[in-house]
């Protein structure tokens, strides 16, 4: 997000005791989730506070998560962007993403709606061991049309709208590094084909593009990177000389048991942009500053951590992503919902580290609130259901949204019945409950507005 004057130019402005969800149903012939989900005990949210919506009471103990259809995407506050189709799409007839991302910048005095994420190549039903990189939409407005980059004047031969891939280490030459070595295509016995990038943001910062993106854990080396344009929004891009060696941060032991130690490194980057400087954001809620030139960040060594109210036990978390509203901070990041059986019986629906008896049920964003951008951060609320893997931006008119694409790797979303309507490019109106309750939720039903102009 880009402020001027500590406001946001443009971009992203960017519990209910004992509420219990004992069903759900869903009919999903529009893609959207219709869901009659019954409560065992709904409770009664305060009344709205001037023009704002209110907060709904915490749910006790911390770590509950709350599942009401209210936090759900559904067809009133919610739709999928109509992203311009690749030969690959045809057959399905939309795009398949993960960890959808969009944005609003303001490019020659026009507002650019921007939106990339994770995609698959054919004949892979997941977007790994390796896939082709990254690839752009654009529009003029959040509803379309969406058309793919035009990248053809760069590449007149590639797949139009891919603006960055492994494929195009054959581009490097001594003095401009196209796609590090440990960013490239390898192979090995087990997995055959292996690297893939994942969880690309777009930004436009200083009169310039860039992309944050990450390599999966299939690659030579796991971790975050900064792309660089060249030109425009549809690039050609180039890998930050900060990353020539190495993604971000240091290396540690994690991942998968298949990734080879001392190769796992910080993963799915993201990037917070103030005034004019920015800071990058990492899955490991950790944070550093870029230098000035944005070659690199401040110090590409240890890094420090937010300061957090964290979950009793603390499970693990993904996709930090931090940006600015109403002069507040917010940290957001996606959590399992794990369900399980309560002593008494009820289904217990909480932000739970794995165990017998518990399943995953829903990837959820999860939010707090900061008046420092490294905290302290407040306890943790339920932002949105199903909406893990995100980002938030504000539209031309005002108005905040976050992305979701329906996990269709466990819970409520791998359900075979299901997959046609997960891995998508969804967005949710959000709302902000005011300067006094400072907190964002996906736009609910069954909360008065004294002032729905707000919304």
């Amino acid at each position: 997000m880009t402020f001027r004057g500590g406001r946001p130019e443009i971009g992203r402005r960017t519990l209910l005791n004992g509420a219990m969800l004992v069903g759900v149903t869903a009919a999903l012939s529009t893609g959207e989730v219709q869901a009659t989900p019954a409560f065992a005990d709904a409770g009664t949210a305060p009344a709205p506070s001037g023009h704002y919506p209110s907060n709904w009471p915490d749910l006790t103990p911390y770590g509950l998560a709350d599942t009401r259809i209210d936090l759900w995407p559904r067809d009133d506050n919610s739709f999928l962007l109509p992203l311009e189709l690749r030969p690959r799409d045809q057959e399905r007839g939309r795009v398949w993403i993960r960890d959808p991302y969009v944005n609003c910048f303001k490019v020659n005095g026009r507002p650019l709606y921007v939106a990339t994420g994770t995609t698959r190549v054919p004949g892979l039903a997941a977007a790994q061991p390796w896939n082709d990189g990254f690839f752009v939409w654009t529009s003029p407005s959040l509803n379309g049309p969406w058309r793919l980059a035009d990248t053809t004047g760069i590449r007149p031969n590639a797949e139009k709208g891919k603006v960055w891939s492994p494929e195009f280490a054959d581009e490097n030459t001594p003095e401009r590094t196209v796609v590090a070595p440990w960013q490239e295509y390898w192979y090995d016995s087990q997995f055959g084909k292996r690297g893939e990038a994942w969880a690309p943001e777009i930004h436009y910062f200083r009169g310039r593009w860039y992309i944050v993106g990450c390599m999966g854990d299939h690659s030579q080396k796991v971790g975050s990177f900064l792309l660089v344009s060249d030109g425009g929004v549809e690039g050609p891009y180039r890998v930050a000389t900060g990353n020539i060696d190495k993604p971000f941060g240091d290396s540690f032991i994690g991942g998968p048991a298949f990734v080879k130690p001392g190769s796992y490194f910080h993963i799915d980057g993201s990037m917070y942009t103030e005034d004019d400087a920015a800071w990058l954001v990492l899955h490991n809620n950790l944070y550093a500053r870029f230098r000035d030139d944005m070659e690199d960040i401040v110090p590409n060594t240890q890094l420090p951590a937010f300061t957090q109210t964290p979950y009793s036990p603390e499970p693990y978390l993904e996709g930090a992503y931090v940006f600015n509203y109403g002069g507040k901070y917010y940290l957001m990041q996606a959590a399992w919902d794990r369900v399980s059986t309560a002593p008494d019986g009820t289904q217990r629906y909480a932000y739970d580290t794995p165990a017998p008896g518990r399943s995953q049920y829903q990837y959820d964003l999860v939010m707090a609130v900061s008046d420092h951008f490294e905290g302290p951060y407040s306890p943790r609320w339920t932002a949105g259901v199903g909406c893990g893997g995100n980002n938030v931006f504000e539209d031309e008119s005002g108005h905040l949204w976050t992305t979701f694409f329906r996990n269709p790797a466990a819970g409520y979303w791998a359900d075979p019945t299901r997959a046609a309507d997960t891995a998508v490019p969804g967005v949710a109106r959000l709302e902000w409950t005011g300067p006094d309750g400072n907190r964002l939720y996906v736009k609910r039903q069954n909360v008065g507005h004294a002032d729905r102009s707000q919304q």
